[in-house]
C-alpha cells in the first residue's frame, strides 16, 4: 500500500512544471530600528498601482482625441483626475466588501462573529473581483450624476482600461501562487507551493525565512491565474482597443462597457473550469462555481449595454 508521499508522487506528470521561485515581494525593507518591522512592497499591490496609472494613461490619451467619441470629449482631465479617486475607493471598497457579502457572510459567519474587526482586515487577503466591479459601477453612477456627465461613456472608459489591472493582478496571483487550478496531467501542468491556511487557495510562502514551504503533497495543476490574465485582461483590452481605434465603437454610448462585461464573463466562466474552487464554499450544484454564479448578471448586463448602444444612431462631429 502506497503511503501519501508515494500517493502524492504519483500525481505529478514527468513533464510537470516547478513553480518559479519568485518572492511575493519585490523589495522587503526592514524597519525594526523603528519598531515598525519588516515593510514588504509586494507584488500583487504593485499590480493594483500599475494598473491604476495604466488606465489613468490610457483615458487621457482618449479624452484628448474627441472624434473618438464623435467630436466631443466625455470628460476633462480635471474630471478625469477627480473620478480616478473615486475609482479607487470602488475598487477597495467594493472589493473588500464583495468579499464579506459573497464569501464570509454565507460561509465564515464564524469568523465574523468571532471578531467583527476582521470585516475590515483587508491586508489578511480577500478581494472579490464582482464586488469590486459593483464598487466601481456606484462610483461612476454617482460621479456622473453629480458632474452631470454621460455615465455611459465613462463606462466605456472604463471598460476598455479597466482590463489593464485586471491583467496585471493575475500575474501578482501568479507570483503569489494562489487561486492555482485544479490537478491535471496536460504538459502545461505546475507545481505549486501548498498552503494550509482555510481560504482561497492562500500561498505557502514564509516571510520569516523568504522560502517558500513546500509540503511534499503538492500535484500539477493548471496555472489558471494565467489564463485568467488573459481571458479577463489582456484579451478583452486587445478587442476593445481595436473597436475603438479601428471602427470608432466609442461613439456608440455603452457599446464597449456592454463587451467588456461580456468578454470578462466568458473569461471568467471558462476558466472557473479549470480553476480550483475555494474550499470553504459549499451547497452549490457541480455544475456552476461562485465565480459563474457571479457573472451571471454581468451577461445580463452586458447583453443589455450591447443591444442598447447598437440600437441607437452613432454619435457624428457636429
Amino acid at each position: 500500500m502506497l503511503d501519501m508521499m508515494s500517493f502524492a508522487a504519483t500525481l505529478l506528470p514527468a513533464a510537470a512544471l516547478t513553480f518559479p521561485d519568485v518572492s511575493p515581494a519585490l523589495v522587503s525593507i526592514d524597519l525594526g530600528f523603528l519598531g515598525l518591522g519588516t515593510f514588504h512592497l509586494r507584488w500583487y499591490a504593485l499590480g493594483y498601482m500599475a494598473g491604476i496609472a495604466l488606465a489613468w494613461w490610457y483615458a487621457s490619451a482618449m479624452i484628448r482625441r474627441p472624434r473618438l467619441f464623435g467630436g466631443t470629449s466625455p470628460l476633462t482631465k480635471d474630471q478625469l483626475d477627480d473620478i480616478m479617486f473615486w475609482i479607487i475607493v470602488g475598487i477597495i471598497l467594493g472589493g473588500r466588501f464583495g468579499y464579506v457579502l459573497f464569501y464570509m457572510v454565507p460561509y465564515q459567519f464564524d469568523v465574523i462573529a468571532a471578531n467583527p474587526l476582521t470585516i475590515f482586515k483587508i491586508w489578511d487577503g480577500g478581494m472579490a473581483f464582482h464586488g469590486g466591479i459593483l464598487g466601481v459601477t456606484i462610483a461612476l453612477i454617482l460621479f456622473a450624476r453629480r458632474r452631470k456627465v454621460s455615465l455611459l461613456s465613462i463606462g466605456d472608459i472604463a471598460g476598455v482600461v479597466a482590463p489593464i489591472g485586471i491583467g496585471l493582478v493575475r500575474l501578482a496571483n501568479f507570483v503569489n501562487a494562489e487561486l492555482y487550478g485544479r490537478h491535471t496531467d496536460a504538459p502545461i501542468g505546475m507545481v505549486f507551493p501548498e498552503g494550509y491556511v482555510r481560504g482561497s487557495t492562500p500561498p505557502a510562502y514564509n516571510w520569516d525565512t523568504g522560502e517558500w514551504a513546500y509540503t511534499g503533497f503538492e500535484t500539477a495543476r493548471h496555472p489558471s491565474q494565467l489564463y485568467e490574465s488573459v481571458l479577463e485582461g489582456w484579451l478583452p483590452l486587445i478587442v476593445g482597443s481595436i473597436l475603438i481605434w479601428r471602427f470608432g465603437a466609442l461613439k456608440r454610448p455603452g457599446l464597449i462597457a456592454g463587451l467588456f462585461l461580456l468578454t470578462y464573463a466568458t473569461g471568467r466562466t471558462i476558466v472557473e473550469n479549470f480553476r480550483l474552487p475555494d474550499s470553504f464554499v459549499e451547497g452549490l450544484p457541480d455544475w456552476i462555481t461562485m465565480g459563474q454564479l457571479l457573472s451571471i448578471p454581468m451577461w445580463i448586463g452586458g447583453i443589455w449595454l450591447v443591444w442598447n448602444a447598437l440600437k441607437s444612431k452613432p454619435a457624428t462631429s457636429s
